[in-house]
């Protein structure tokens, strides 16, 4: 079966759009005789390239039995400079003093804070002040620290800017509705305020234009999947018009080609080609700039919500095979992360290597009973990797902590461990079991004091090419995971992860067990350097 593209290759094929009533004609009509302060067209007239023009009328031509728009929602990924803030300028008057609006009727132009929801309303009041026949027809609010609000005399519709900063929006009744970077609401409360307003006005449309966002964890993604759908034919809603300009994630971000398909003004001059290839130049070096470039200039949807940890092709280099013979005999560290149900439990050993390096054996443990259902959420083949025996499976629905404590029995017996550095939470009865017995077994907790410099002695390693891992895939995985929470000095201070199910835990005890490993038989932490400040270990 042929998957369809999401991509909208209607907007330059020239094909029919039905407009059976003339109001896709009639909206592109009044648009065009806007005017817009920055425009260089004749006199100062609204740009309405030929894209925008057909997103227009696709959006108000098409017409059910009853004359009845048949678009009630439109969802735009668009990367960022192909002016989507003019357009939503544009629509917002269209729907508050041209003829789609409604007498008393609310248009709003929506964002999760206040100067980004000003910026589509300052544009809107920029283009009723060009014209001096719109500034008589209109009264405009915008005083400081004030209600941001365009009113048509003639009939009291108006336009306001809302954030999601602002009061409770319940009981709004939005006749039209421009969501503004949804990718970035910090909550769901305007969202859910507007969507329950909508269906208050017959025939109302919500308008979602957003760049690309990063992670699953956001109101966004979800309605961006959604629309991805459509756009395949594997969801039939022909209320929902998609219209997604975004990149694959595998693709090759540096293709020029790929950043003209993702931009449709780039060919219009909307934007400056050499500024994105510098843009591009920089994310040669830095994974943060590259990451930046594909998110916002190539609307790649990023599977994370902050910043990547290590670029995983430089990690791969510590794929050779371990030779554990080898190892026997030489001073070991474990580092423990136990978990019950959700993450993986992990034990990690690391040995010193004699080039400053360390090198790493992982060995992971979670519940028999959700194995499958890992396999299901990440795609990640859980299955497999138990049939392999490169993760335990215990019975039941949480981590048999007997079998964690027999395999560190298992590998103090085969190795000279100097140290067994548990994070505490959930450890206690398998620490104290082993100190009993007069195992090395500490704690080690996972506050900034002690995982900022052991997550920078683990990058060191990595980046230099010392951190040999034998390619385990299940230990790659949870690195791949990783993200990184950073200070106000932009210090690593911490792991997270942007899903439940992407289990990071492996990353963790390697950074235990390698922290642990460079303090060496002298039990000196890394966090002693006289170099760190107090400021250095708290994060914001």
């Amino acid at each position: 079966m042929t998957t369809r593209s999401t991509y909208p290759d209607w907007l330059f094929d020239g094909s029919p759009i039905d407009d059976p009533l003339g109001y896709g004609e009639r909206a592109v009509n009044f648009l065009r005789l806007l005017k817009h302060p920055k425009s260089a067209a004749p006199k100062r007239a609204l740009m309405l390239d030929e894209w925008q023009d057909r997103i227009v009328r696709r959006i108000y031509g098409p017409r059910d039995q009853n004359g009845h728009r048949i678009v009630k929602t439109v969802v735009l990924l668009l990367p960022r400079g192909n002016r989507k803030t003019s357009l939503a300028a544009a629509l917002s008057l269209l729907h508050t003093i041209g003829p789609e609006r409604r007498p008393g009727g609310e248009a709003i132009f929506a964002a999760g804070d206040r100067p980004q929801a000003s910026l589509g309303f300052k544009e809107a009041a920029g283009i009723i002040r060009e014209d001096k026949r719109l500034v008589k027809a209109t009264r405009i609010y915008d005083a400081h620290n004030s209600v941001k609000k365009i009113v048509f005399n003639k009939d009291g519709s108006f336009l306001e800017a809302i954030s999601g900063e602002g009061a409770p929006a319940h009981g709004r009744t939005p006749a039209f509705a421009f969501v503004d970077e949804l990718h970035i609401w910090k909550n769901a409360d305007l969202w859910t305020a507007i969507k329950s307003g909508l269906p208050k006005t017959q025939g109302s449309l919500l308008i979602i234009a957003t760049t690309a966002g990063r992670g699953q964890d956001n109101i966004a993604h979800e309605i961006v999947d959604r629309a991805r759908k459509v756009a395949r034919g594997d969801i039939d809603d022909p209320s929902l018009l998609p219209i997604l300009f975004e990149t694959p994630d595998d693709a090759d971000w540096r293709d020029e080609a790929l950043w003209h398909r993702a931009n449709p003004g780039l060919a219009l001059g909307y934007q400056d080609i050499e500024g994105l290839r510098q843009l591009a130049r920089e994310g040669e070096t830095s994974i943060t700039a590259r990451e930046t470039f594909r998110q916002y200039n190539l609307n790649v949807w990023l599977d994370r919500s902050t910043d990547p940890f290590v670029e995983m092709a430089v990690y791969d280099q510590g794929a050779d095979p371990v030779d554990l013979e080898a190892l026997k005999g030489r001073p070991c560290w474990l580092g423990v992360d136990l978990s019950s149900q959700t993450d993986l439990t992990v034990i990690v050993a690391a040995w010193r290597d004699d080039d400053g390096g360390f090198t790493v054996l992982p060995i992971f443990f979670c519940p028999k009973m959700n194995l499958r259902e890992r396999e299901e959420q990440t795609g990640a083949p859980y299955l497999e990797w138990e049939r392999q025996g490169l993760i335990t499976a215990t019975d039941g629905n949480v981590v048999d902590f007997d079998a964690v404590e027999a395999a560190i029995r298992d590998l103090c017996d085969r190795f000279e461990v100097t140290e067994i550095a548990f994070d505490p939470a959930l450890a206690r009865s398998v620490l104290n079991s082993l100190q009993k017995d007069g195992y090395p077994a500490v704690e080690m907790r996972q506050g900034a004091l002690t995982m900022m410099p052991a997550i920078a002695e683990l990058e060191r390693a990595i980046v230099a090419g010392k951190f040999r891992h034998g390619g385990n895939p299940v230990l790659r995985f949870n690195f791949a995971n990783v993200e990184v929470e950073r200070n106000k000095q932009q210090h690593a201070v911490r792991f997270v992860k942007s899903k439940r199910w992407l289990s990071i835990d492996g990353a963790v005890a390697a950074a235990m067990a390698v922290s642990r490993a460079a303090a060496g038989e002298s039990g000196r932490s890394l966090y002693d350097d006289p170099a760190l400040k107090p400021e250095d270990f708290v994060w914001s």
